[in-house]
């Protein structure tokens, strides 16, 4: 079968597998999909690794939340860490200081699973943004991973 993503890049799966044979992290995480990383330089589809490591920060970021919720922190330091992604990386500003506790412990209930980002395909974040997300969640700048088979 054919697929295409958002920034012109399209090409052929090649291979479905079951998700126990999918490489992993070390923590035993299963990649979703792997890309041919021929793909990449061959059409300067820079975009196309940008938008994977925004995948992998907001993931990364929701499981941090997820952490601090496990963790019982308090509502001041879950304000000031969704401030931080809300309001330090840039992007439109969030008013958060009128949500009130109870609507904070929800919203950072509602992101344990990974914190929704958009960008446009064309104009999208920044390189920069996207590794102060990465730093943020506790993932190398890089965006690089070690994988195992």
């Amino acid at each position: 079968d054919k697929m295409a993503g958002r920034h012109g890049n399209k090409g052929v799966v090649s291979n479905i597998l079951p998700v126990e044979d999918m490489p992993h992290d070390a923590n035993g995480v299963p990649v979703d999909i792997v890309l041919n990383p021929l793909g990449v330089p061959s059409r300067m589809n820079v975009g196309q690794i940008l938008e994977t490591h925004l995948g992998m920060a907001a993931k990364g970021l929701g499981d941090k939340i997820e952490k601090m919720l496990k963790e019982q922190r308090t509502v001041i330091e879950l304000r000031e860490f969704l401030d931080k992604i809300y309001n330090k990386v840039g992007g439109e500003q969030e008013e958060l200081d009128s949500l009130t506790d109870a609507e904070i412990l929800a919203l950072s209930g509602n992101l344990r699973a990974g914190v929704p980002l958009a960008t446009p395909v064309f104009d999208g974040a920044e390189e920069s943004q996207i590794k102060d997300l990465l730093e943020l969640a506790d993932i190398s700048r890089t965006g690089q991973t070690v994988l195992f088979d």
